[in-house]
């Protein structure tokens, strides 16, 4: 099968549209699932753009797992300060060392469920940025498989269900509703657009303007209790 070839091809195709739209200020990050290959694919893109000012996360067709705090949580990071460096004209390692401090924006759509749903609305929690395309699955009630059946088949049951800070359940038979809805236009996906994916890139270019982020410069001179005779 060319599957993986051809997924590839697709996140890297997505990944050069974003860099060019942005003129190279956006990175782009796609979230497969809530799995381990989906740490594997976030730790790979995300932390090999921290260079970017800002980012287009895109969990579409996140076909779930578990559910996602890491992810999230790391996405919303913010600076906390830098440490100096004594080769000059270098510049400061920031604080956290690891992390995308810039606005970010979500792509998701009515095939992210389960885990996919569940990401949606801890990213909306953590209030990290707008949410753009179509609503979610809304399935987030675990399914167990209790009954197997003599001709090997089986028969599924709802099991867990996750509830929010107010004591409620969510997400399940609802989805998750995007802030900006973008509908995938058939003629203009045979063209080779993606709607979805350009309203992100205009998003996260207007939040650059009013909520770019801008790290702590390092100090301009040395702490006093640090400096020596002779230095």
């Amino acid at each position: 099968s060319e599957a993986q070839l051809r997924q590839r091809a697709w996140i890297e195709d997505n990944r050069r549209k974003v860099d060019s739209l942005s003129g190279g200020k956006l990175a782009y990050v796609w979230v497969p699932n809530t799995s381990a290959p989906a740490i594997t694919a976030f730790d790979r893109y995300y932390f090999a753009q921290q260079n970017k000012q800002g980012a287009v996360i895109d969990e579409r067709f996140n076909g779930g797992g578990l559910l996602d705090d890491y992810m999230v949580e790391i996405m919303a990071r913010k600076p906390l300060g830098g440490i100096t460096t004594t080769v000059p004209g270098a510049p400061a390692t920031r604080l956290p060392a690891a992390g995308l401090f810039g606005p970010k924006v979500l792509l998701i759509n009515e095939m992210a469920g389960s885990g996919g749903d569940y990401f949606a609305w801890v990213f909306r929690q953590l209030a990290i940025g707008p949410e753009i395309g179509s609503r979610t699955w809304g399935g987030l009630v675990n399914a167990a498989v209790p009954y197997p059946l003599v001709d090997g088949g089986s028969i599924t049951a709802p099991a867990l269900a996750v509830y929010g800070p107010n004591s409620q359940f969510i997400v399940e038979g609802e989805g998750v509703p995007p802030d900006i809805t973008v509908w995938q236009d058939a003629r203009d996906v045979a063209k080779g657009r993606d709607p979805q994916l350009e309203r992100g890139v205009q998003e996260a270019l207007t939040l650059l303007k009013t909520k770019g982020v801008t790290p702590p410069p390092p100090p301009a001179q040395w702490p006093i209790h640090a400096r020596r005779p002779g230095r």
